[in-house]
Protein backbone atom coordinates (compact mmCIF):
# COMPACT_ATOMS: atom_id res chain seq x y z
CA UNK A 1 0.00 0.00 0.00
CA UNK A 2 2.89 2.32 0.85
CA UNK A 3 4.60 1.65 -2.47
CA UNK A 4 1.31 2.34 -4.28
CA UNK A 5 1.06 5.79 -2.61
CA UNK A 6 4.69 6.60 -3.50
CA UNK A 7 4.10 5.52 -7.11
CA UNK A 8 0.89 7.56 -7.27
CA UNK A 9 2.60 10.69 -5.89
CA UNK A 10 5.47 10.32 -8.41
CA UNK A 11 3.03 10.00 -11.31
CA UNK A 12 1.03 12.98 -10.07
CA UNK A 13 4.14 15.14 -9.86
CA UNK A 14 5.26 14.05 -13.35
CA UNK A 15 1.85 14.96 -14.79
CA UNK A 16 2.05 18.35 -13.14
CA UNK A 17 5.17 19.21 -15.15
CA UNK A 18 4.17 17.51 -18.43
CA UNK A 19 2.74 19.71 -21.17
CA UNK A 20 -0.94 19.43 -21.86
CA UNK A 21 -2.00 17.74 -25.08
CA UNK A 22 -5.39 19.43 -25.16
CA UNK A 23 -5.84 22.25 -27.63
CA UNK A 24 -7.44 25.34 -26.27
CA UNK A 25 -9.67 27.67 -28.26
CA UNK A 26 -7.06 30.40 -27.82
CA UNK A 27 -4.42 28.36 -29.65
CA UNK A 28 -2.80 29.85 -32.70
CA UNK A 29 -4.50 29.13 -35.97
CA UNK A 30 -2.16 28.90 -38.92
CA UNK A 31 -4.85 29.24 -41.58
CA UNK A 32 -7.93 31.27 -40.95
CA UNK A 33 -10.77 32.07 -43.29
CA UNK A 34 -12.40 34.41 -40.80
CA UNK A 35 -11.45 38.05 -40.58
CA UNK A 36 -9.22 38.74 -37.62
CA UNK A 37 -11.12 40.92 -35.19
CA UNK A 38 -8.09 41.30 -32.91
CA UNK A 39 -5.96 42.91 -35.58
CA UNK A 40 -4.55 46.28 -34.55
CA UNK A 41 -6.17 49.37 -35.97
CA UNK A 42 -4.07 51.06 -38.62
CA UNK A 43 -3.22 54.72 -39.05
CA UNK A 44 -5.65 56.25 -41.56
CA UNK A 45 -2.96 58.54 -43.03
CA UNK A 46 -0.30 55.82 -43.29
CA UNK A 47 -1.93 52.37 -43.48
CA UNK A 48 1.40 50.57 -43.06
CA UNK A 49 1.74 51.97 -39.50
CA UNK A 50 -0.40 51.06 -36.49
CA UNK A 51 -2.69 53.64 -34.99
CA UNK A 52 -1.16 55.53 -32.09
CA UNK A 53 -3.21 56.61 -29.09
CA UNK A 54 -4.46 60.09 -29.88
CA UNK A 55 -3.80 59.55 -33.58
CA UNK A 56 -7.41 60.16 -34.57
CA UNK A 57 -9.91 63.00 -34.64
CA UNK A 58 -11.45 63.34 -31.19
CA UNK A 59 -14.32 65.50 -32.46
CA UNK A 60 -15.27 62.81 -34.97
CA UNK A 61 -15.19 60.12 -32.30
CA UNK A 62 -17.06 61.98 -29.56
CA UNK A 63 -18.98 64.57 -31.63
CA UNK A 64 -22.33 62.84 -31.08
CA UNK A 65 -21.93 62.77 -27.31
CA UNK A 66 -23.96 65.45 -25.50
CA UNK A 67 -21.18 65.94 -22.93
CA UNK A 68 -18.55 66.61 -25.60
CA UNK A 69 -18.02 70.37 -25.67
CA UNK A 70 -15.38 72.29 -27.57
CA UNK A 71 -16.59 75.87 -27.11
CA UNK A 72 -16.67 77.73 -23.78
CA UNK A 73 -14.78 74.98 -21.98
CA UNK A 74 -14.31 75.90 -18.29
CA UNK A 75 -10.69 76.82 -17.63
CA UNK A 76 -9.83 77.06 -21.32
CA UNK A 77 -7.25 79.76 -22.05
CA UNK A 78 -7.72 81.75 -25.20
CA UNK A 79 -4.42 83.23 -26.36
CA UNK A 80 -3.85 85.72 -29.11
CA UNK A 81 -1.10 85.38 -31.71
CA UNK A 82 1.38 87.50 -29.75
CA UNK A 83 1.03 85.38 -26.59
CA UNK A 84 1.35 82.18 -28.61
CA UNK A 85 4.49 83.52 -30.30
CA UNK A 86 5.94 84.49 -26.89
CA UNK A 87 5.19 81.00 -25.55
CA UNK A 88 6.73 79.41 -28.61
CA UNK A 89 9.87 81.53 -28.27
CA UNK A 90 10.21 80.72 -24.55
CA UNK A 91 9.70 77.01 -25.14
CA UNK A 92 12.18 77.01 -28.01
CA UNK A 93 14.82 78.66 -25.84
CA UNK A 94 14.24 76.09 -23.07
CA UNK A 95 14.42 73.30 -25.64
CA UNK A 96 17.70 74.67 -27.04
CA UNK A 97 19.15 75.01 -23.54
CA UNK A 98 18.42 71.42 -22.57
CA UNK A 99 19.50 70.13 -25.98
CA UNK A 100 22.88 71.79 -25.38
CA UNK A 101 23.04 70.26 -21.88
CA UNK A 102 22.22 66.81 -23.28
CA UNK A 103 24.78 67.11 -26.07
CA UNK A 104 27.43 68.29 -23.57
CA UNK A 105 26.69 65.31 -21.30
CA UNK A 106 26.96 62.93 -24.25
CA UNK A 107 30.24 64.56 -25.29
CA UNK A 108 31.64 64.36 -21.76
CA UNK A 109 30.62 60.71 -21.45
CA UNK A 110 32.43 59.87 -24.70
CA UNK A 111 35.67 61.69 -23.77
CA UNK A 112 38.49 59.62 -22.33
CA UNK A 113 41.25 62.18 -21.71
CA UNK A 114 41.20 65.70 -20.32
CA UNK A 115 39.07 67.41 -17.71
CA UNK A 116 36.29 64.84 -17.53
CA UNK A 117 34.18 64.00 -14.53
CA UNK A 118 35.61 60.47 -14.50
CA UNK A 119 39.18 61.80 -14.42
CA UNK A 120 38.27 64.21 -11.62
CA UNK A 121 36.71 61.38 -9.62
CA UNK A 122 39.81 59.20 -10.00
CA UNK A 123 42.08 62.14 -9.19
CA UNK A 124 40.15 62.86 -5.99
CA UNK A 125 40.16 59.21 -4.92
CA UNK A 126 43.91 58.82 -5.54
CA UNK A 127 44.64 62.07 -3.71
CA UNK A 128 42.66 60.97 -0.65
CA UNK A 129 44.28 57.53 -0.70
CA UNK A 130 47.84 58.82 -0.91
CA UNK A 131 47.16 61.55 1.65
CA UNK A 132 45.99 58.85 4.04
CA UNK A 133 49.06 56.73 3.23
CA UNK A 134 51.33 59.75 3.81
CA UNK A 135 49.71 60.56 7.15
CA UNK A 136 49.93 56.93 8.31
CA UNK A 137 53.58 56.78 7.22
CA UNK A 138 54.27 60.00 9.11
CA UNK A 139 52.57 58.54 12.18
CA UNK A 140 54.57 55.28 12.04
CA UNK A 141 58.00 56.62 10.99
CA UNK A 142 57.98 60.18 12.26
CA UNK A 143 59.03 61.51 8.82
CA UNK A 144 56.85 64.39 7.61
CA UNK A 145 55.09 64.30 4.24
CA UNK A 146 57.61 66.75 2.64
CA UNK A 147 60.38 64.58 4.12
CA UNK A 148 58.80 61.49 2.54
CA UNK A 149 58.65 63.25 -0.86
CA UNK A 150 62.33 64.24 -0.49
CA UNK A 151 63.23 60.65 0.40
CA UNK A 152 61.41 59.35 -2.69
CA UNK A 153 63.21 61.82 -4.92
CA UNK A 154 66.60 60.80 -3.43
CA UNK A 155 65.90 57.07 -3.85
CA UNK A 156 64.74 57.69 -7.43
CA UNK A 157 67.93 59.56 -8.21
CA UNK A 158 66.25 62.87 -8.96
CA UNK A 159 68.06 64.66 -6.11
CA UNK A 160 71.80 64.17 -5.60
CA UNK A 161 73.40 63.08 -2.34
CA UNK A 162 74.17 65.64 0.37
CA UNK A 163 77.96 66.29 0.51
Amino acid sequence: MKSFLVLFSILASVNAFAPSLKTSPTSVRLFSTEADTDAPRMNPDKPELPEIKGDFDWDEKFGGDDDWIVDNVPGKMVLNEIDLAAQNTALTSIEDKYRKVRLQEEYDAARILGWTSRAETFNGRFAMFFLTVGLLTEYWTGVTIPGQIEEMLRVGGFIGPDY
